[in-house]
Order: structure tokens, then sequence, then C-alpha cells
């Protein structure tokens, strides 16, 4: 990158607190991955300030001494925004701006922006406008200089600074009541879009064909892993939060059997719960799903870290409980780390999205656990019955068929769902 384009980027101080239970390098690392942020709205960190505390100071978080330092390195570094990894309270974003003279923002402020960059669907569109405008509402503080963070202040670029950008910007130049109602008017049309969503899903029930939801920390490797087994031509870039809508494809299994998988939203430690809320209707994916494949960066700093923070977000979706297959991606980048993961996670399966190495040893793993959740029943169907006959073909999988004097025999693997239809013919 050239000095020129070095100038016009955004300049960033991070701030990480330290709070009990967690530990210097916790913040630390934490702090790269804000970082990473950072560069992915645009912007550069260009100094770094970590605290250690029992508990937040109420006006400031970081109390009126550590504010000053921040004062005194913002000033030297001639810093844009100080952007804190902990979440800040309108009123400490408030005292934090005027002791710093410039704009304050958390780790929630940097996610949404991104979103609001990423969003292209109507649906993706009202998700992160909702959730920007939750955010904002109580930091308005009136109109003028004060408004200037929320209305789109102006970088060195000319840009909006992070924290600025998204599509409801400019209702931030109104009052509470015109906010609220524009709150309100997203939220029935996410209502909308859900019941149009939920005729889908009802749609998709009844053709039997099982779902299957690639899931994982951002920029993990799942749409990458989506083109490889299918025609998705999903966007893949070497980003954060890169793809924002799900995007479904039909997939054939080594046995034959079609599934409908999908992908989803990266998921990042502290992720806002207002962006969760807002965006739990495409996140419907996941929980609706037969089957959670988890893609993890085996090349990540904090793999273990990265696994609990998918499943915190699962949970709060409702999709703890959809059985999950556990998938260590980028093999080709630390092949001893994904062979060492994928031993100690018993039967996970480690692969390569971007080579293909290990997606057959993948794929066949899906369908094993797939036909796992299903039950193998032996039936005896009349021979006048052939209407009956066609019907286990066609909703299940037909393992042994045989011809006996009484009925046709067969021993079939069929959902709970399929079974009900069969379970007078069930042989004991």
């Amino acid at each position: 990158m050239s000095l020129i384009e070095r100038s016009i980027r955004e300049k960033i101080v991070l701030v990480g607190v330290t709070l009990p239970p967690e530990t210097t390098e916790e913040t630390e690392e934490s702090l790269d991955e804000l970082s990473a942020l950072i560069e992915t709205a645009g912007a550069e960190e260009v100094a770094r300030v970590v605290q250690k505390r029992r508990a937040p100071d109420p006006p400031t978080f970081v109390g009126k001494g550590k504010a000053e330092e921040l004062r005194e390195i913002a000033e030297a570094t001639d810093c844009d925004t100080v952007v804190f990894d902990n979440e800040l309270t309108p009123a400490q974003q408030r005292n934090l701006e005027k002791l710093l003279g410039r704009t304050a923002i958390d780790r929630t402020a940097v996610i949404l922006d991104i979103f609001a960059q990423n969003a292209h669907s109507q649906e993706g569109k009202a998700q992160v406008e909702l959730a920007l405008l939750k955010y904002r509402l109580p930091r308005i503080r009136g109109k003028g200089a004060s408004l200037s963070q929320q209305a789109g202040g102006m970088s060195a670029g000319g840009g909006a600074r992070i924290g600025t950008r998204g599509p409801g910007e400019t209702q931030l130049e109104v009052d509470r009541r015109r906010i609220a109602r524009r709150i309100h008017k997203l939220e029935a049309e996410l209502r909308e879009l859900e019941k149009h969503r939920q005729t889908q899903r009802k749609a998709q029930l009844r053709s039997r064909i099982r779902r299957v939801a690639i899931v994982g920390y951002t920029n993990a490797g799942k749409s990458t892993l989506l083109n490889r087994l299918t025609d998705a031509g999903v966007l893949v870039e070497d980003r954060l939060f890169a793809t924002l809508d799900p995007t479904t494809r039909r997939l054939d299994l080594p046995g034959g059997e079609p599934v409908l998988i999908s992908d989803t939203v990266g998921f990042i430690r502290k992720l806002p719960h207002d962006l969760v809320e807002a965006f739990k209707s495409t996140l419907s994916v996941a929980a609706d799903a037969d089957l959670l494949v988890h893609v993890v960066d085996s090349s990540a700093v904090d793999v273990e870290g990265n696994i609990r923070a998918v499943r915190t977000v699962l949970e709060e979706i409702g999709a703890d409980e959809v059985p999950e297959l556990l998938a260590f991606n980028k093999a080709d980048l630390a092949p001893d780390e994904a062979k060492r993961l994928a031993h100690a996670h018993e039967g996970s399966v480690a692969f390569s999205a971007a080579t293909g190495e290990g997606v057959d040893e993948l794929l066949q793993a899906i369908a094993d656990r797939l036909r796992a959740l299903t039950n193998v029943v032996e039936l005896a169907i009349p021979y006048d019955r052939g209407d009956l006959l066609a019907a286990v073909h066609r909703e299940g999988e037909v393992l042994v068929e045989s011809a006996e004097d009484d009925a046709m025999h067969l021993r079939v693997r069929l959902d709970d769902a399929a079974l009900g239809q069969f379970v007078e013919y069930v042989v004991a």
C-alpha cells in the first residue's frame, strides 16, 4: 500500500480493559481480532492501550487518569477515533468524547459498521438498519455538533467514519419519536419476511429433503466450502463478514441421497445482542437444520476459543440442540494441527476447502451422521398395496428388499415423520 493510500485511511487507537475473570493474554487476543475488524472496516490501528481493572469506571470506563493518558496518545498519533474493545454506555461514550476531543466508539459499533457495508439483500439491509438504530437511539444527544458521529462525520479521506455508516444514519438527525417509528416499521417488515421464510421451510419439510447448515467463526472458510461442494458461486474474500446473506443449494451425498446445504453469516466473539436478534430469521437456517457442519479454521490462534464463541451464538438462536459435525478446515496451511484437532475431537474431520483435500471424507461423514439420525426398520408391505411400496421407496432409503410368501419385506431407513406413515406395517 502506498503512502498516499495510507494517509487517507482513518487512524484508530485501540483500548482493551482486562476485567475479572479475563486474563491480559485474552485481552490481547481480543484486541488482535478487533484490529482485524478495524482493517476490514477500512481503517488502521496506530496505537494500542491495555489496562487492568477490577471493575469499569462508571463515568469513563477506564478512569480519569487513563482517559487523560489516552488523550495524550490520541494527540500524539493524530488519530481520528478511539475504539474500545469493551461495550460503552451512552454516558461513558459522551464523557470520553468530551475528554479526548474526538470520537469514541466501541467494538459493537465497528461490527455494525462492517455489517452495514456488506448487507445487500432486502432482508439483510433491514436487519442491519434495525440493529444500527437500536444501538444509536440511546446515543442521540440533540442536534448540531453533538450529533456529528451519528450523522456521519467525515474521515481524513472524505468518507464516513467507522460507526457512522449504514442505512439508518440519516434517521439520526430526526427526533426519537421518528426513529422509534422507523424501528417499528422495520420490525414489521422483518416479521413479514419471516412469514415468507416459514412458508419456504414448510415446503422443504414436506419434500423430506434433509437440511445441512454450514456454521463457523467468521473467515473460517464456510463460503469456500459451499463453492467447493456446489455451484453456489458465493463471494469469497479474505476478510471478516464478507458474506451476510445465506445461500442454499442442493447437494447429492456419496450414497446418492440429496440434501439442502446452506452457509450462514460468520460468528465472532462479543457479537452484539441486537445484531443477533435482528438476524435471527436469517440464522434460523441453523436452528432448523438436521445437521450443523461447524467449520473451524485449524490455523487460527485460538481454535478452542473460536469454537466456544460459535456455540455461544448457536445457543442464543436456539440451535444448540442440533447435531454438530466439527470440520477442521485449512489443512493445507496447518496440516499437523488439523490432524491433531480432528484426533482430539472424536468424530470430526480435517480437510481443506481450498485444495479439496479431505472433502470426500467430509461428505461421507455428513452422510453417515444424517443416516444415524434415522430409523432402520423392517416392513412387510402387502402385494396389493403397490402405492405403499412406491411411497416407501420415495420417503426412505431401501437397504434390502425381498419377495416373501406373505408380503414384500423391506429393510428401510426412515426419518420419524416418514415412519409414521408405515407404522402398522413394521415387523416386530
